[in-house]
């Protein structure tokens, strides 16, 4: 089971925040005091949402390493009245002993406003070797008048006492395409499908295969999915080496949780996973990654390493 203040939880104690529609422009909806940052210092006020400190799961593959990526972003998305910008950001970088350069990086997820409020949503492996991490952290920010939020890719390296965060790669999805397909229109639509913003505006950009939006709306007749990368905010690469990931090109999605249950937590059903791995095969993934060992399919149709310990991947060809 994950702590107490899990993904799980966060998705209960938001009042179905997270779970609504989602959206990368509008207004917050259900406005709600917050008393107190996760340092402790004077958090945003109540005209921006409740937010709460992500934590990962006791089964997550070295949770520390999923921790020390999401505290940088956080500090960098999130600061009271009168503490936006690049300095007050660097400041809180460094108090956490990571280096304020990081916040050069930072992009949309620092935006000029004067206050900021940011809910992680999901923190899973871009992938974790020996020395060296991606995590994306996929989040909601909102602003007053505007929410919206993105998904970066964190990489990190092993060090003592505590792994460094060396770059920040947020997400960069592109204008939303003048038109769209039909089965791009059904993804949005789809009340089963649960998009984080960025994974929402890489649908809108049109830059996504029909495979892909295909899939995703033959998995919605069986199960709710919350998905937590499709395109952008991924490596360009498989992690760790030269062979590009079928993300950036618009062939791939990624689940977190299957009808409300993580797939990194031990008490979700293996039954289930297995089944919803199975079904992505059958909706035409030739590869299908996750965290268990499968029998059958395809040669190599199924695989599982400790990156895709905590979700689902379906790659597709075209």
């Amino acid at each position: 089971m994950g702590q107490p203040l899990g993904r799980r939880a966060l998705l209960r104690g938001t009042g179905g925040l997270l779970l609504g529609t989602a959206g990368c422009s509008g207004p917050p909806s259900a406005p709600a005091s917050v008393s107190t940052s996760r340092s402790g210092s004077p958090a945003p006020s109540a005209s921006l949402p409740a937010t709460t400190p992500w934590r990962p799961d006791r089964d997550d593959i070295d949770p520390a390493v999923k921790l020390r990526a999401v505290r940088v972003v956080e500090a960098i998305g999130a600061w009271p009245p009168g503490q936006g910008g690049a300095a007050a950001a660097k400041k809180r970088v460094a108090a956490l002993q990571a280096a304020p350069s990081l916040v050069d990086q930072a992009g949309p997820l620092l935006p000029r406003a004067p206050e900021a409020a940011l809910q992680v949503i999901d923190a899973q492996y871009g992938g974790i070797l020996a020395d060296s991490a991606s995590v994306l952290v996929v989040c909601r920010q909102w602003t007053p008048g505007h929410a919206g939020g993105t998904t970066v890719d964190v990489r990190l390296s092993r060090a003592r006492p505590r792994w460094d965060v060396t770059a920040l790669h947020p997400a960069r999805p592109g204008a939303a395409a003048a038109s769209l397909p039909d089965a791009a229109r059904r993804v949005l639509a789809e009340s089963r499908i649960l998009l984080p913003p960025a994974a929402e505006a890489d649908i809108r950009s049109g830059k996504v295969h029909t495979s892909v939006l295909r899939a995703l709306l033959r998995l919605a007749g069986t199960y709710r999915m919350y998905i937590s990368v499709v395109r952008s905010g991924h490596p360009l690469n498989v992690f760790g080496t030269s062979r590009p990931s079928d993300h950036p090109r618009g062939r791939a999605f990624d689940v977190w949780q299957i009808d409300g249950h993580a797939v990194v937590d031990p008490a979700t059903s293996r039954r289930l996973v297995e089944s919803f791995m199975r079904d992505a095969a059958a909706a035409g993934s030739y590869n299908v990654g996750g965290p268990l060992r499968l029998s059958g399919g395809a040669p190599g149709q199924f695989f599982t390493d400790n990156t895709h310990h905590d979700h689902v991947h379906a790659g597709f060809t075209t």
